[in-house]
């Protein structure tokens, strides 16, 4: 079978298994791309007691012809102000996205570990120098004034979607 078969049949099941769950995710809505199922959509409702909270997050996911041996290419594409994502392309600098993947997991347990790092930023790791020095300079006001006041302006503040949307 050749990668991209593997890759979409994998996708598939993923898709497959989303759709079957009892209980969705209540902080993640997955959308593949109706022509494309190497190419997904996610929303991502920001953590609660966070500056991103109430906010809804849309994020691109490509899945490349050697996923899942490989990890998805994952980025923001609402802007946000967080030292572990690049401010001006939305990329994403998390372990399990790069040497730390493992085929054992999918698309869903990516955007779960995204979640997680916006509860739990990794300033000595940053992409955003600026929120990065903030959260190391211990000037915690600053970085959540400045993440909340991005959420703001930037996160969808929507009705939540109920079901997984396939085409």
């Amino acid at each position: 079978m050749s990668p991209n078969l593997a890759a979409a049949k994998r996708l598939r099941k993923e898709l497959q298994n989303l759709e079957r769950a009892k209980e969705q995710d209540p902080d993640i809505f997955l959308i593949p791309d109706g022509d494309n199922i190497l190419r997904w959509t996610a929303l991502l409702k920001g953590p609660c007691d966070t500056p991103y909270a109430e906010g809804v997050f849309q994020l691109a996911i490509d899945c490349g012809s050697d996923y899942p041996l490989s990890p998805p290419k994952i980025k923001f594409l609402t802007k946000i102000f967080h030292p572990n994502v690049h401010f001006r392309t939305g990329d994403v600098c998390l372990d399990i996205l790069k040497k730390e993947w493992s085929p054992a997991w999918g698309v869903q347990a990516a955007c779960r570990a995204i979640l997680a790092l916006l509860s739990d930023p990794d300033a000595d790791s940053p992409l955003n120098c600026d929120a990065g020095n903030m959260i190391r300079g211990g000037d915690m006001l600053a970085y959540n004034t400045t993440a909340r006041m991005y959420s703001v302006e930037n996160a969808m503040f929507l009705a939540w979607p109920t079901t997984t949307a396939t085409k």
